[in-house]
């Protein structure tokens, strides 16, 4: 049991050390020999766990999708309506890119055209689902105009997050991000949200704001 822990805290270490060089420097950028010594872990450990490069590149994205996944489901148990849900997964995804390297060199990894091995989806597919799903449901409760093209709308999320992410990344400071993701909600619900229930979800999105802001 006890060699069974270490093991798993030493697989975690390294894709700990992965994911930063990563998220920090890039996927064509960052070497084995780099993640060891970042690691602090002999070759033979890495290769214990990992056979290539490759291997960890898959092993963060499945842990992104999994964290993604996880989180979207606890919330559909919270009693929220589907638009605050959604909401609430964008700005919790939020704060976990914030808090380790792995959902931010996931999302570098995803926009730097690293392939996804099936059957794990690509990010962008999985969380284009996701919002989809929840919007489809938002248009049932009336929480959101039931013309609009639900597809394009979760496309266009998903494009405006992520679009979010990587250029507030570059050119501004990670304290901005829960601003700016309030700001693209505000546009999206003027466009997809009845007037009678626009006020309840713009109060929502800066109350989101500022509440990821703190963290």
């Amino acid at each position: 049991m006890a060699r069974q822990l270490r093991a798993e805290q030493t697989r975690a270490t390294i894709l700990g050390a992965a994911a930063d060089l990563f998220d920090r420097h890039g996927y064509e950028s960052t070497s084995l020999s780099d993640i060891v010594a970042h690691a602090g872990v002999t070759k033979g450990a890495l290769y214990f766990h990992f056979a290539a490069k490759e291997d960890l590149a898959h092993a963060i994205m499945e842990l992104q999708s999994r964290t993604a996944r996880r989180l979207a489901s606890e919330l559909d148990g919270r009693g929220y309506t589907s638009l605050e849900a959604l909401m609430r997964l964008t700005f919790g995804m939020a704060r976990l890119c914030e808090e380790g390297p792995v959902l931010r060199a996931g999302l570098r990894l995803a926009t730097g055209g690293v392939a996804v091995r099936p059957p794990l989806p690509h990010p962008f597919t999985e969380w284009r689902e996701i919002a989809a799903s929840r919007l489809l449901d938002a248009v049932r409760q009336s929480d959101v105009h039931p013309d609009i093209d639900v597809d394009s709308v979760a496309h266009t999320l998903v494009c405006s997050i992520v679009g979010t992410r990587v250029v507030g990344g570059t050119v501004e400071p990670s304290m901005r991000q829960p601003r700016r993701l309030a700001g693209m909600w505000h546009i999206v619900i003027r466009g997809t949200v009845p007037v009678t229930r626009r006020a309840r979800y713009l109060t929502l999105a800066a109350r989101l704001e500022r509440e990821t802001g703190a963290v």
